[in-house]
């Protein structure tokens, strides 16, 4: 088996993930990689060889080197962007998550991508984390009936640094939180419940990182160079993005085209940092406690269980690899697609509902929390993803 020749188009906080991709001789390895920065084709060449070409843009990759499949791991902002030129050119594309800022692009990738037949491939690799497959499993089991409701409480407590230092503070380039670190969770919410947010309503406010004064432009940094474990509480943070105006705290509520109320909550300004999901069906309920390997997953099926008391208690499972194994799991499925196409776990329709509700959702935070509908893929072009991109 020849090796797939993988692009790399941005190499900044996610190329890690181009690090599963490259495996020269057992199928895929990473050809050339395209960043205008210096520190990012040294760091391409410590990783994958000093043979892997470097260039400055998307255009200079795709007219001088021939690539089997392209991973996009750029800013949110450019996603759309890059994709429309890779997916025009029939070529392969992993596009990390959120798939694009605006409902209007991810539906343009869709377009592209049917139009073309070109493979497209979203990063969404909560689906592949081990809590997630678990807590998925025991509800396809029937154990706790049928799904009523989902509630995920996402307390970010590196929100401070990961968030609103650089672009992500920003409007106009990530334009709410609600996609950037909400598109995961927005996404599992989904699967959990087996359908997709049809209303949105949201409250938020930006309620701690736009009072603080000291700014700075961080272009010159990443994150590696600013984050700090120390500070605290975070009305101490120093250094932040010069623009801010994304909300900090985020409430939606969701009603499922399948009749399951969710709820998601993020916060950026807790001291701890993890998600916890709350799973309610007809006949028991689920709650992982900790969303880590070796972590638990507690049960509730009888009437007689309490607090802290759960029927049963079900451990997550140990991986290796990013994001609770993740992110192995997840490359390993998009070169499987590459190659032989079909059906995957990754859902590209999901990764563009996750966009439309939470865009629709911070619309309605921004508009006083007046419900918005959120408009469905149509059915044509669902049937032609959902069925392997055949």
């Amino acid at each position: 088996m020849s090796d797939l020749r993988i692009g790399v188009i941005g190499y900044g906080a996610r190329s890690t993930l181009a690090t599963h991709a490259h495996k020269p001789g057992e199928g895929s390895r990473v050809t050339v990689v395209a960043d205008p920065t210096q520190r990012a084709k040294d760091l391409a060449r410590e990783r994958h060889g000093e043979d892997v070409a470097c260039v400055d843009t998307v255009e200079e990759m795709l007219e001088n080197h021939e690539v089997d499949a392209v991973m996009i791991l750029a800013p949110d902002y450019a996603h759309a962007g890059i994709a429309l030129q890779t997916l025009s050119r029939g070529i392969a594309t992993f596009c990390e998550k959120p798939m694009a800022i605006s409902v209007e692009d991810t539906d343009a990738m869709l377009d592209m991508a049917m139009q073309k037949r070109a493979r497209l491939y979203v990063g969404h690799n909560m689906r592949h984390m081990p809590v997630i497959r678990q807590m998925k499993a025991i509800i396809d089991s029937g154990r706790i009936g049928t799904v009523r409701a989902v509630w995920c409480r996402h307390f970010v407590g590196a929100g401070g640094d990961f968030y609103f230092k650089d672009w992500h503070a920003e409007r106009e380039k990530a334009f709410s939180l609600l996609l950037q670190k909400g598109a995961h969770d927005i996404d599992v919410i989904h699967w959990l419940a087996g359908g997709y947010t049809r209303r949105v309503s949201g409250i938020g406010d930006l309620a701690i990182y736009g009072d603080i004064t000291d700014r700075r432009d961080n272009s010159d940094r990443l994150m590696v160079d600013w984050y700090d474990a120390d500070i605290w509480p975070p009305t101490a943070q120093r250094e932040l993005n010069p623009v801010i105006d994304v909300e900090d705290i985020s409430m939606i509520h969701m009603t499922l085209d399948n009749g399951v109320l969710a709820s998601y909550e993020q916060c950026h300004f807790t001291p701890d940092y993890w998600r916890n999901y709350t799973v309610i069906g007809d006949a028991g309920r689920i709650e992982n406690m900790g969303d880590g390997s070796g972590d638990q997953i507690h049960i509730w099926e009888s009437r007689y269980s309490g607090a802290g008391k759960p029927d049963a208690v079900e451990v997550v499972a140990r991986a290796t690899g990013g994001h609770g194994g993740a992110d192995p799991s997840l490359v390993s499925e998009f070169l499987r697609f590459v190659r032989e196409g079909g059906k995957t776990d990754v859902s590209v329709i999901a990764a563009r509902e996750a966009v439309a509700t939470g865009v629709h959702g911070a619309l309605s935070i921004r508009d006083g929390g007046v419900p918005r509908e959120v408009p469905a893929v149509p059915a044509q072009m669902r049937e032609y993803f959902d069925s392997g991109q055949a």
